[in-house]
This record gives C-alpha cells, structure tokens and sequence, in this order.
C-alpha cells in the first residue's frame, strides 16, 4: 500500500451465485487500480469462469488484478483463479511462532499447544473427534480431553467444558500433517502436529493415568525456514494452462 491510497472492500455471499466479477470492467470509471479477491471455486476453462472474465475486462482498461488460489491445500492441482493474466497469490508463514508445551507424566515434553482419548472418554466411535454430544460427562468431567483432527470445525471440539472437561490438546491426523493453526479457543487448548499427536496417543493407550501440563512459551522469533507455503494453501499445477505457474507468489 501506498500513502494517501483509498481501499474500498466489497462482501461477497458464499451462499449466492458470484455475479459482481463480470463487472470488474466497469470499476474503473470508479477510479481503481488494483482489484484483490479472495474468492473463486475452482479451475475451469477460462471462457466458462466469471473471475477470470472479469478479471480480462479489468486488465484491458489496466486494472491489475491479484486473487488467492483457495485453502484446498496441500492437495495437488486444488487451486483456483489460474488465468494469466491474474497475479495469483498464495499464503505463506511467518518467521515467528507462539509455541505452547505439552509436558506429559511420562517426562516427555511436546511442543505444538490430564488426558483422555478415545474409548476412554466416550463409548461413541466419534468421540475421538470430540463431536457434539460424543463426550460422556462422568469420563471426562475434571480432565482435559484429546481430540483428533478433522470431521468437525476445529473450535467446534472445544464444546469440551460442557461435558465437564477443563482442558484439550487437539492432535493432527496424516490429512492435516504438522502445519498448526492458531485458533481462538474457549477453554485451555493447545494444538500438535501428527508426530507429536502420535506420541500422545501411544501414551494415552499404554499408561493407565496419563496427565498432562500445558505451559505457553511466548513469542519465538527468526524461524527458520520462512516463509515456506502454508498447509491449507491450494497447490498447483495449472490443469487449465500447464505451462503457467501457479500460484505466483506467496505472502
């Protein structure tokens, strides 16, 4: 951003048919430069995608044009908004990390983010994932609670202190691999990578009064590498244009 320069922003509704891209070309009479969507659905031949049209109109009345390629990551060939003539933008992470420790009873400690898992927690097959409802009060009542990854949003699982748990460690499976997502939980949380994660699950199968301690470990600077492309990012290549990299860049 420059100084002195206006952003307008512009709501779109997941849940409606995307209509306003089409337009892009008349937004310039409105005096813009730069268009910036965070918005698409998947690659499509480019006469058949409204970004991609209206993202033309935009170019030829020299609207410069950036979208995000989508958070279907890290599947191959998930992204969107491919054409090229649009700056397609990925997400990356940062140098910084915000650890919290894991400190089991068995000495180990974890990094990522009074346990129970699966079977011990709930008679349910879901209770792993600590869907709603899945939790039984008189196993978790007191305890802090291991939730899987997946299935269910992940601040959803946090319904733990209903049933009475006081705490959770929310661990990855293979989908989610080691990437973390700092989340706005309601309770004592921490999340954990599917290295660690699996540490935790053969300790919560083979120790009959697993426990667990929670420490955070403030702000860590200089991460290296960094940035590297996010998780969820949507990954190439172009299946519309093959020899068109995509994304472009990474932020």
């Amino acid at each position: 951003m420059a100084v002195h320069d206006r952003v307008a922003t512009y709501k779109e509704n997941r849940l409606l048919r995307i209509r306003h891209p089409r337009r892009n070309g008349q937004r310039d009479s409105n005096g813009v430069d730069v268009l910036s969507m965070s918005l698409g659905g998947g690659s499509a031949a480019y006469y058949r995608d409204t970004i991609a049209i209206g993202a033309f109109k935009a170019m030829e009345k020299g609207v410069f044009v950036s979208c995000s390629p989508g958070n279907s990551g890290p599947a191959k060939s998930s992204l969107a908004n491919v054409a090229p003539w649009i700056m397609t933008v990925g997400a990356g992470t940062l140098d910084r990390d915000f650890p919290v420790y894991a400190g089991l009873g068995n000495g180990k400690r974890l990094t990522g983010g009074f346990v129970v898992y699966k079977g011990g927690s709930s008679s349910s097959n879901s209770g792993n994932l600590c869907l709603a409802g899945s939790l039984e009060p008189e196993l978790v009542h007191g305890k802090g609670v291991f939730c899987d990854w997946g299935v269910n949003p992940r601040v959803e699982k946090g319904h733990v202190p209903t049933p009475g748990g006081i705490g959770m460690i929310l661990g990855n499976t293979a989908e989610s691999g080691e990437e973390l997502v700092a989340d706005n939980h309601l309770l004592p949380a921490v999340a954990i990578g599917k290295k660690f994660g699996d540490e935790i699950r053969k300790y919560l199968k083979t120790d009959p009064k697993p426990t667990a301690m929670l420490s955070f470990g403030g702000t860590v600077l200089g991460v290296k590498p960094s940035p590297v492309v996010a998780a969820f990012s949507s990954r190439g290549p172009n299946m519309v244009t093959p020899h068109i990299l995509k994304p472009n860049v990474i932020t």
